[in-house]
């Protein structure tokens, strides 16, 4: 290859220069470097700027700028090195496959290094030099001997080196291209950082080292045996100490063996030793079969509790250090999460080691995503293109080969919305025929001509419902398939809404083996004035705003109340009971493992308050087995509210999580809750400020609340508005039925309150007004009537919907703003914020918390913080007792300002406390990117009253 020459950038063969690929492992007795750390880098604009001048040993590289590897350059230097683009699927550069455009970001990189002193004579054997990440296309010179190209950014890649190796002063230099014929295959809703993002290692290898090898390792449920074959590359011995196996490679051993699964993730320590090397191996004893219709492992029918999950951390990007993945793996453990889509490319092997360790079902996706083709109807599209077949060929070959000794791994998915073609087809019958141990899955295949499970993207409840009961049509081989939904309950922003309805589906019907929420994290970038900056904060030409922040934990890996709702919808354990009565059901809702691992616990709260507590004995009760018990009689304890609160707790530490663990809980209602009562003994009187009546002063012309007990007041008010949630805006694929347009449409943004009457009686004040958008038609007739009783105030809201209403309404409420508070303590659902279709988690009982602690930080603004059920509030001096229990909200802006406000930092404290005691709230649903609420968490513009109490607390 000659110098200056780029050809390469758009070919759309996969590389030159590279090995075959092999199973990965992290450690063995054979030495290895890591040549990770601080490397020089040039950045150029294009992709032949330079010569090929700066791999040659000795080129002067002092005045280049220094970056960290693993890493993306444009996550370092300040901006220096260009930025980070997002898109959701649309290609950033013009769709004219392979070419790429001469605008194309490269990165020279070089780092000089040593061999440590204990490193095997050159002599004694070769080496191998392996790159496990580089976005999007490498070139790669050693001590000036060019060794070849790659693409594939989230593959490994290795060359033979040994030949070139010398003790001191070794000179590794690779040209990175941003853009590539590769990134036509990789666009997959993730912000697009060049760089060489994954470890880069060198790896001596004696002389009969370990090449290649796939460990095949079986359970048979019937008899309770495993068997165990490693075939190699390099002829050698396997031994299994615990298990007394010590047999050759090729060879097959059976013997009694605990089975892995995700809930019991047993490995064995075993070792595969060759001439030249000793590699360590973890074995785990599973089979994965397609049998009734139903995935089972070890005779057992799966559900998947799964999430989607893209690599990231907020300041590193997709360069993610081991403990930022145990983090992530011990988070899903801690949420009853089980499973996990690798979307949409392998992950970091590292990864899958920690599924293995802790226990998940992976869903391993190969690094494949043509997207942007559906805006041409895919025309062109590379897995329809006999030319590109040998790169989809070598990405999935890449995937399973690095991955196939992982027990986690159960399915292996094609890649990710690349429409249909003979390229895809081609990767299935490859996998097939090299891995018969393992499914294939691939979303696009709606015919499952090529795959083992049918799997679907977003479908509405109803529809899900028809699949369970195979009233779906398609093909024959179809309907005998089971169904995944590898994604659903769109994580955006508030929400996602209608959990608890699809888990009820899929506990339901068998066919219905679960699914995979998207997604695990907010890919929010941390920036110095923004917070965290999504799509269109770094000047990108085409973008796809904060989409890319659709995850169940926030960008610096806090759950999201989307999470904790998750977590409680999924639980491994069902208990459910009548109060009334003392007695509760328990069901073992794990697929394998008994309730031996959990203890159980049982305590009577009064109004929020504990009042004794104690043990429950549970039996250890295998998976799907119920048992009925008694619950020991209740104490004598007075209050308004009692209700049991059982919980399932871990009786020992485990690897994920410690001795008393919440693994599942729940609240079985005793006594109902009893509203406060008002008698009405003051009659309004006129004075020179208004109209007094008890501890309150209004305005004498629009009745507006003006004091109470001498705080100041700002309303109450009829409130219709929410500052719409990513839900609530919809999809733009979803014109006819995105409700946040919709109801600026309409005009409930900016509603208009007229006064028709201020009407003192002998007993209290009404206040008749009317309600309505300009614009339009429709009206809310609105009715405040306020009587006290000396000391408290009470207030009853009648509202009568005027006018055809088509819509429902965001809230119905009323807003108020006290002029300050701090502290808020009330008796309802908690600790975190609820909405009518995502309240699964929201535990009635006692709590308190800043006002500040009531928001939820979603990356971009929007309605949040509110609180279900709540029966009494307190805050700034004001109580507020409610009849019915209502959503409470609290914050420091408006919604107006909330709406209007790109990210966090736009919201500026003011002076006043503003809350929402709402009625009703609108679900949430999952509308950013699947369905919306569903009809029952509609809130209809219909007759309401409801009532509110508020005294002074001095």
């Amino acid at each position: 290859m000659s110098l200056r020459t780029t050809a390469y950038v758009t070919d759309v063969t996969p590389g030159a220069g590279v090995l075959p690929p092999r199973a990965w492992y992290p450690a063995s007795d054979a030495k290895s470097l890591s040549l990770n750390g601080t490397w020089r880098l040039r950045r150029s604009a294009t992709a032949d700027a330079h010569d090929d001048a700066f791999a040659a040993p000795g080129h002067d590289t002092r005045d280049w700028a220094e970056v960290t590897v693993p890493g993306h350059w444009v996550l370092q230097g300040d901006g220096a090195f260009g930025s980070p683009i997002y898109t959701n699927h649309l290609y950033p550069f013009p769709v004219d496959p392979p070419h790429v455009p001469t605008e194309n970001p490269t990165g020279d990189h070089v780092r000089v290094f040593d061999l440590p002193k204990d490193w095997p004579r050159l002599s004694e054997g070769g080496a191998l030099l392996r790159f496990d990440g580089v976005e999007s296309c490498a070139r790669v010179w050693l001590n000036g001997t060019e060794l070849g190209w790659f693409t594939g950014s989230r593959l490994p890649h290795e060359f033979a080196v040994g030949e070139l190796l010398r003790p001191t002063g070794n000179v590794l230099a690779v040209r990175v291209h941003q853009w590539s014929a590769g990134s036509y295959l990789e666009d997959q809703d993730q912000w697009w950082l060049p760089g060489i993002f994954r470890d880069v290692t060198l790896l001596h290898r004696p002389e009969g080292s370990v090449t290649d090898f796939f460990v095949h390792a079986s359970y048979d449920h019937r008899t309770g045996e495993g068997t165990l074959r490693v075939d190699s590359g390099v002829a050698g011995r396997i031994t299994v100490p615990a298990l007394d196996i010590d047999i050759a490679t090729g060879e097959t051993a059976t013997v009694p063996v605990d089975p892995w699964t995700a809930e019991t993730p047993t490995l064995y320590d075993g070792v595969l030793a060759t001439p030249g090397e000793r590699v360590p191996l973890r074995i785990g004893f599973r089979t994965v079969a397609l049998e009734d219709g139903l995935i089972k492992v070890n005779g057992r029918p799966l559900l998947f509790k799964g999430v989607n999950r893209h690599e990231w951390h907020p300041e590193h990007g997709r360069a993610l250090d081991l403990e930022t993945m145990r983090q992530d793996v011990l988070l899903m453990k801690r949420h009853n999460i089980n499973a996990v889509r690798t979307s949409h490319y392998p992950p970091h092997p590292a990864f899958l080691d920690l599924c293995d360790e802790y226990g998940l079902w992976v869903i391993d996706e190969c690094d494949l995503e043509t997207h942007g083709f559906t805006e041409q109807s895919w025309r062109d599209n590379p897995v329809d293109d006999d030319r590109w077949t040998p790169a989809l060929l070598d990405r999935a070959a890449r995937m399973v080969e690095r991955d196939k000794n992982h027990p986690s791994v159960v399915v292996w998915s094609l890649g990710n919305e690349a429409g249909t073609g003979r390229g895809l087809t081609a990767m299935a019958e490859w996998i097939h025929a090299r891995d018969a141990s393992r499914l294939v899955h691939y979303e696009g295949d709606v015919d499952c001509r090529d795959t083992d499970v049918y799997s679907r993207m977003y479908p509405p409840h109803a529809e899900v419902e028809r699949i369970g009961r195979s009233l779906d049509g398609g093909t024959r081989k179809r309907r005998r398939l089971p169904l995944i939904l590898c994604e659903y309950g769109h994580a955006m922003g508030n929400g996602p809404g209608g959990l608890a309805d699809y888990q009820r589906l899929f506990e339901r019907y068998d066919r219905l083996q679960g699914g995979f929420v998207w997604e695990w994290i907010d890919h929010g970038i941390r920036h110095p004035e923004l917070g965290f900056a999504y799509g269109g904060d770094f000047g990108e030409e085409l973008h796809d705003g904060n989409f890319v922040c659709d995850g169940l934990l926030f960008p610096d890996r806090t759950p999201s109340p989307g999470l904790l709702e998750y977590r409680k919808v999924i639980e491994p354990v069902r208990i459910e009971g009548q109060g009334r009565d003392g007695s509760v059901r328990i069901t073992n809702a794990h697929d394998f493992a008994d309730l031996s691992a959990l203890t159980f616990t049982w305590s009577y709260d009064v109004e929020g308050e504990t009042a004794a507590t104690g043990t429950l004995s549970v039996p250890a009760l295998t998976p799907g087995e119920s048992a009925e018990l008694k619950l020991p009689e209740p104490p004598a304890a007075e209050g308004p509210e009692a209700r049991w609160t059982i919980r399932a707790l871990l009786a020992r530490d485990t690897p994920w999580a410690p001795r008393d663990h919440v693994v599942a809980w729940a609240q079985l209602p005793v006594t109902p809750h009893r509203p406060p009562a008002l008698t009405p003994s003051t009659a309004p009187a006129s004075t020179a400020d208004g109209i007094r009546l008890g501890p309150a002063t209004f305005d004498a012309r629009t009745g507006t609340l003006l004091t109470l007990g001498g705080l100041e007041v700002t309303g109450p008010r009829l409130d219709v508005w929410r500052a719409p949630t990513d839900n609530d805006e919809g999809a733009p694929w979803q014109p006819d039925a995105r409700l946040g347009p919709l109801w600026r449409k309409l005009g409930l943004h900016r509603m208009r309150h007229r006064v028709d009457a201020v009407e003192p009686d002998g007993t209290g004040l009404t206040v008749r007004t009317r309600v309505a958008p300009a614009g339009a038609e429709v009206g809310l007739a609105t009715t405040y009537r306020w009587v006290s009783d000396g000391e408290r105030l009470k207030l009853t809201v009648s509202v009568v919907p005027e006018g055809d209403w088509t819509l429902p309404l965001p809230r119905l409420g009323v807003r108020l703003a006290l002029p300050r508070a701090d502290r808020v303590r009330w008796f309802g659902g908690g600790p975190g914020e609820a909405y009518p279709d995502t309240r699964s988690a929201s535990r009635p009982a006692r709590w308190t918390a800043s006002v500040d602690d009531l928001q939820t930080p979603y990356v971009r603004p929007q309605e949040n913080g509110a609180r279900a059920d709540v029966h009494w509030a307190e805050l700034g001096g004001l109580r507020i007792d409610g009849d019915p229990a209502f959503w409470f909200t609290a914050r420091r802006w408006t919604t107006e300002q909330l709406e209007a406000a790109a990210h966090l930092t736009d919201l500026t404290p003011g002076d006043r406390v503003w809350i929402n005691l709402d009625h009703g709230q609108m679900g949430i649903g999952s509308q950013s990117c699947g369905p919306g609420a569903l009809p029952q968490y509609h809130l209809h513009a219909r007759p309401a009253e409801f009532s509110f109490v508020f005294s002074t607390r001095g």
